[in-house]
């Protein structure tokens, strides 16, 4: 990903990453940046500051910390989207936690103000202010935000929302509820992402009550079962019907906002597989699976990528070769709040993401795996 980072506008002590490699000149002066494509990018930096603590890598994440702040003009509040300032503050939590970094000034207003919008007669949070889609994408992370904040009651109601409303006949999670004039309309897309963030929703939320009712790590309790019980369920449903034959993810999503979308499975898979609550065999088997889905997928994409001065291009499509970027061509545009794919996906800044995230996920269960053998 070094290829994609550089400075803002030339300032000392930032790091932004471009949205496509080869960037346009309008790209490299950042007019376009994409917000939640950086909060992904800070929270795969923390990834590697957990797996190598190094300076090198700590700095890297207040640099591009500090650059977010500077190009949304000092509030990262200013968004209209939750999903994204959901996805960010999920970063800064977590880069938080490591050692010398501290605490983030912005943080606690930028979780209050996603807290804040939740809808008072729906009970979740809409895509956007002033709008009336009702997502998964959105209340998906504000669900794990609630539950490491420790505001159970709050994440509980976000999931216990997507489960009674969005799961469709396969078990899976759909996109979300758009509010009619004639009443709620289903948006019943299938997603990745949608996936991912509840499984990680439904895991944070378990840990957070056996948090909360003194229940030790490793102990077997009836506390928090609801909602392990749906991860059990939802890895069923992604296993039988969201992989390839070969046993990897490669859910079609070419590159734009959808460039991500893979990735974000990839990682709250790699948390079902490194941190669910046991429950009897149930349980052993939904880890045993979401593994098996990280390490073969990883193993896939790694696979078909490229390398350009020793460093990697992820294919778009994980069971394919990748295309090598080029300049000219289409880049992506936003159009009704989204961001569509470039001519050549691997260009796109959010599939390189989701590739990065991907090895990550692979080395964060691994390295799981050996903890658990050596204790």
């Amino acid at each position: 990903m070094e290829r994609h980072a550089t400075r803002l506008w030339g300032l000392p002590k930032t790091t932004l990453a471009v949205i496509a490699w080869p960037p346009t000149s309008r790209d490299k002066f950042f007019f376009r940046w994409h917000y939640w494509w950086q909060a992904h990018y800070i929270d795969n930096l923390v990834d590697a500051a957990t797996r190598r603590p190094t300076k090198s890598h700590l700095a890297a994440i207040r640099r591009h910390v500090r650059a977010m702040k500077i190009r949304n003009f000092g509030k990262l509040t200013r968004n209209n989207y939750y999903d994204d300032k959901a996805w960010l503050a999920l970063a800064l939590q977590r880069a938080q936690k490591l050692d010398k970094i501290g605490h983030f000034r912005g943080y606690d207003a930028l979780v209050q103000n996603i807290f804040d919008g939740v809808d008072s007669l729906t009970g979740v949070l809409p895509w956007r202010t002033n709008e009336t889609f009702y997502n998964v994408p959105t209340n998906g992370p504000a669900a794990i935000l609630a539950a490491r904040e420790g505001k159970v009651e709050l994440a509980e109601q976000l999931v216990d929302w997507t489960f009674e409303h969005l799961i469709n006949e396969q078990g899976l999670v759909m996109d979300g509820v758009r509010m009619r004039m004639h009443g709620p309309e289903i948006v019943s897309a299938i997603h990745p992402y949608c996936q991912g963030v509840m499984l990680g929703a439904c895991t944070e939320l378990a840990l957070a009550q056996r948090r909360q009712a003194g229940v030790k790590p490793g102990e077997v309790s009836e506390v928090g079962m609801k909602h392990i019980t749906r991860v059990h369920g939802l890895i069923k449903a992604i296993n039988n019907h969201m992989t390839t034959s070969a046993g990897s993810i490669d859910w079609p999503t070419s590159g734009g906002d959808g460039g991500l979308f893979n990735g974000i499975l990839a990682r709250y898979l790699a948390l079902v597989a490194t941190s669910l609550p046991p429950a009897g065999r149930h349980s052993d088997e939904s880890r045993r699976i979401a593994r098996q889905l990280v390490f073969t997928t990883a193993e896939t994409v790694w696979r078909y990528r490229l390398e350009v001065d020793g460093l990697p291009v992820f294919s778009s499509k994980w069971a394919d070769d990748a295309v090598m970027p080029q300049s000219g061509g289409l880049v992506g545009a936003t159009i009704a709040g989204a961001v569509s794919s470039s001519d050549i996906a691997e260009r796109d800044l959010s599939v390189q993401l989701s590739g990065w995230m991907l090895m990550e996920a692979a080395a964060a269960t691994a390295a799981a795996d050996k903890n658990k053998r050596s204790t």
